[in-house]
């Protein structure tokens, strides 16, 4: 098994910024996407960011230019530095890793708790 660990959500002011931080612990043998999903009260999850095992990042049309999506394969972990926030990125965010676990070589979409990102206007 793995787990994801999620940290850096608060509440910030439109036009701040935060950064999002997360990390994959366990029975690793290899991470392929990881990405950032949010979900805001009565709304689907929706994608924010991914990014391949390679580096290359994708991004939801509502965050293109203001987020960026960075991960160190070394460390396991992934980050989201969000700027220019705007009240309606106001959501739980959740990071999501496609990982295969070294017993079984087993793969399976992981998640973490979830944390929660308030933009104030």
């Amino acid at each position: 098994q793995a787990q994801l660990v999620e940290s850096g959500g608060g509440v910030v002011q439109a036009g701040g910024s935060l950064r999002l931080s997360c990390a994959a612990s366990g029975d690793i043998f290899s991470i392929n996407a990881m990405g950032w999903y949010r979900q805001a009260p009565g709304r689907q999850r929706e994608l924010v960011a991914s990014v391949t095992s390679g580096g290359i990042p994708d991004y939801a049309d509502t965050v293109k230019g203001r987020f960026t999506i960075s991960r160190d394969n070394a460390e396991n972990t992934v980050h989201l530095q969000m700027n220019s926030l705007k009240p309606e990125d106001t959501a739980v965010y959740y990071c999501n890793a496609d990982i295969i676990t070294r017993r079984w070589l087993q793969r399976g979409a992981y998640w973490g708790q979830g944390t929660q990102v308030t933009v104030s206007s």
